[in-house]
């Protein structure tokens, strides 16, 4: 094999930029799975949608969520969550297609503060709907006048798409804190 080795025959590093100079070179952190534009990203972005669109039709389901602000916050939440999750789902398809990575600074800080918003949203939602659900369930006896178990149903699926967000939301900011 011909090949040459660095040890045997050594090679000279391009002189230094200005920029370079002062900040030293970039080195671009390998695509994890669960970033935007991966498959574990779609992936992510697929589960939110799916649990935050079953909690959406679990609590609209019922007649008398209206009754209570916490699941009317918590419809609001989803709604927020499963059109954010759907537009970044097709944006990672787009990108997968075209083979296109997404680590452009802006977009990743827009990913990273839509992500912390929609899920500080939907946990927020969740765990008041969870209160209420108890408040109902336990501590009033009112189950058999209300729908008790879709309100159980609807707050773990909002619990669900929320722990399918946090992945998404660590791995963008680790993303853009590294820069």
């Amino acid at each position: 094999m011909n090949a040459s080795r660095p040890s045997v025959h050594p090679v000279e590093a391009p002189p230094l930029t200005e920029g370079e100079a002062h900040n030293g070179p970039r080195i671009r952190m390998k695509d994890l799975q669960g970033m935007p534009g991966t498959r574990g990203g779609l992936i992510l972005r697929l589960c939110q949608f799916v649990f935050a669109v079953v909690s959406l039709y679990v609590m609209a389901s019922t007649s008398d969520f209206h009754e209570a602000t916490a699941f009317c916050y918590l419809v609001l939440a989803v709604s927020l969550q499963s059109l954010w999750s759907f537009s970044l789902a097709v944006v990672d398809i787009y990108a997968l297609l075209v083979r296109r990575s997404l680590r452009n600074y802006i977009v990743i800080r827009l990913f990273t503060i839509g992500d912390g918003i929609t899920s500080t949203l939907t946990f927020a939602a969740a765990c008041a709907s969870a209160g209420i659900t108890v408040l109902i369930g336990n501590d009033l006896n009112r189950c058999a006048v209300n729908h008790c178990t879709r309100f159980e149903t609807a707050t773990a699926m909002a619990f669900i798409s929320w722990f399918a967000m946090s992945p998404s939301f660590l791995l963008n900011f680790w993303s853009m804190a590294s820069r």
